[in-house]
């Protein structure tokens, strides 16, 4: 294992640089419409996999986008072209989501917490419709958090987002991550009090301590498997919470999105729409999704 130092993990990444309530990588205009044409799953914005049949699910500026198991090019999922900003996979079938309504939808601009129970085709309010605006979401059973960047506040929710509550926050975030053996362990990339970097917490979000000076986007689908990719595509592996990290491979470019599937399983989005998938723990990488 090498420590990192600041300079070779931040990238093109600038944490201070983006005000209090932006996301802290600029990945997305405030509302989400219809165009002549469908360009695809382009800005991505967040990555899944259906359990009910493995098919990898796109969340984007435009809508969501499915590519079933052994297809390459992804299809618009439904009809709606809304602003998907926040998006995670909570079950089979089942997703949340935040983010915009596309211009045809009759809607608040900022979603709060939704839910589709039918594989993305339809959705529905859950919470906070009108209020939040989750560019962060991250689902652990029934405890789910969520970044709500319009109002620089991270939420907590027990009882799977039908109510909330503020925790703390170390400054503006970039990406949160779960501990898959314990949903009130916390790892997030901020713009914090004591520095960009990696903060932890222990205990749900109440308090933080300064972890690491990691800045990336983050996945954590095993025990002792956490992974950073920094701005400028490079993989990296933490067996220790974010303290120490190991080179791994590259995806060829700024990522957009990391989902871990599995201790090994990693998909990650570049800025251009193709999702690309490595079944090695980040080494080496395939194209799963061209846009």
């Amino acid at each position: 294992m090498v420590g990192l130092s600041r300079r070779r993990l931040a990238g093109t990444v600038a944490l201070g640089a983006i005000a209090g309530a932006g996301l802290l990588w600029a990945i997305a205009d405030n509302r989400g419409g219809s165009t002549a044409a469908d360009a695809g799953p382009v800005h991505v914005h967040g990555l899944g996999i259906d359990p009910a049949d493995g098919a990898l699910f796109i969340a984007t500026h435009t809508g969501l986008f499915r590519a079933g198991e052994g297809e390459s090019k992804a299809v618009r999922v439904g009809d709606s072209h809304q602003d998907t900003m926040g998006f995670t996979v909570a079950g089979p079938n089942r997703f949340l989501g935040s983010g915009h309504p596309d211009l045809t939808q009759d809607l608040p601009p900022l979603l709060g917490l939704i839910e589709s129970t039918d594989g993305g085709r339809s959705w529905d309010p859950v919470s906070l419709l009108g209020e939040a605006d989750f560019h962060v979401l991250r689902s652990a059973g029934e405890r789910v958090y969520g970044y709500d960047a319009s109002n620089d506040r991270l939420m907590a929710s027990e009882d799977a987002g039908r109510s909330w509550v503020e925790v703390e926050r170390p400054g503006p975030l970039l990406d949160l991550a779960v501990d898959p053996t314990d949903d009130r362990h916390v790892l997030v990339v901020a713009a914090g009090r004591q520095g960009d970097g990696l903060y932890e917490s222990r205990d749900g979000g109440l308090s933080w301590q300064l972890a690491g000076d990691a800045i990336g986007v983050l996945a954590w689908p095993a025990p002792a498997r956490l992974f950073v990719i920094d701005g400028g595509g490079q993989v990296f592996l933490s067996e220790d919470g974010g303290r120490s990290l190991e080179p791994r491979g590259e995806i060829g470019g700024e990522p957009a999105a990391l989902l871990g599937q599995s201790a090994d399983e990693l998909y990650a989005a570049l800025h251009d729409g193709t999702i690309k998938r490595s079944a090695d723990g980040g080494t080496t990488w395939t194209v799963r999704s061209a846009p």
